[in-house]
């Protein structure tokens, strides 16, 4: 497909781009920043990318405004279109912009070693995740010992009440902010464990609370058990987890509290480097 296939002059874009605000926008926002918004929070929550008519069709968006905004997206790196079924995926590029820092030092740095003695001490996959959003971001991530492992990537984007280190952070977020990021979530069950009741998920991060780390009985996927910490500033907020990832036959459930106290080990040496 050619571009004059779907691009009309463009004196009718302007026209069109000025007469499809979405509804519920005010007057006084940028119709065509909003669109793009939504076209990369779409994006984000479609793991397995969409094409341009799935964007068309998800957001009410015309066809030639969604090529115009992917066209561009793509061409500054922002986004990448898979030859194999034409789907666009989000690249790294909004996360690389947005790193996360505190005191003007990197949360990768200062936790990288804290990670490596997690990982000896307890031989499985540790993973470093924060918040971006309405999810979960891997920001660094150490592979465990064994032969079979349990390992992710860096830049991957999950649900926060279906793992354990987005509980570390949901539980530690003030009250308001939390109902503000319920309000924009709908939980859901990827497993028959997981947490899809907004009732149960609070009576959940209220007992992490409770304890100091928090847990993920393969509610995420099915034979995986998560177990982990939250990492907090100087203002005693949840900048980040440190989790440990294993196979539930190598990490029981008999096991959470001793592993949970290694991880509050760990996020306690994050938090020393990132603070001192």
């Amino acid at each position: 497909m050619s571009r004059s296939d779907i691009e009309p002059t463009e004196a009718a874009v302007e026209g069109r781009m000025d007469s499809e605000e979405p509804s519920g926008i005010a007057k006084s926002l940028s119709p065509s920043t909003d669109r793009t918004m939504a076209i990369l929070e779409a994006l984000s929550d479609s793991a397995g990318g969409l094409s341009l008519s799935e964007l068309v069709r998800a957001l009410g968006i015309s066809q030639n405004s969604v090529y115009r905004i992917t066209d561009t997206l793509h061409a500054r790196g922002y986004l990448q279109r898979r030859e194999s079924d034409k789907r666009y995926v989000l690249t790294n590029r909004l996360f690389d912009l947005g790193r996360p820092r505190v005191n003007e030092k990197s949360l990768v740095v200062c936790a990288l070693e804290a990670l490596k003695v997690l990982r000896d001490d307890t031989g499985e996959t540790v993973q470093l995740v924060v918040r971006s959003g309405r999810k979960g971001v891997v920001l660094e991530q150490v592979s465990g010992l064994h032969p079979v492992q349990v390992t992710g990537e860096v830049g991957y984007r999950v649900p926060l009440y279906s793992c354990a280190p987005g509980k570390a952070i949901l539980a530690y977020l003030g009250p308001e902010e939390l109902d503000e990021w319920l309000g924009m979530v709908k939980l859901k069950a990827f497993t028959g464990s997981t947490l899809s009741d907004e009732g149960a998920l609070r009576s959940e991060l209220a007992g992490v609370r409770e304890v100091g780390y928090a847990v993920d009985r393969a509610e995420g996927l099915e034979g995986i058990h998560c177990v982990a910490a939250p990492v907090f500033d100087a203002y005693e907020y949840p900048v980040a987890a440190v989790t440990v990832m294993a196979p539930l036959f190598r990490l029981p459930e008999n096991e959470f509290e001793g592993v949970g106290r290694k991880c509050e080990a760990a996020a306690r040496l994050v938090q020393e480097r990132l603070l001192a």
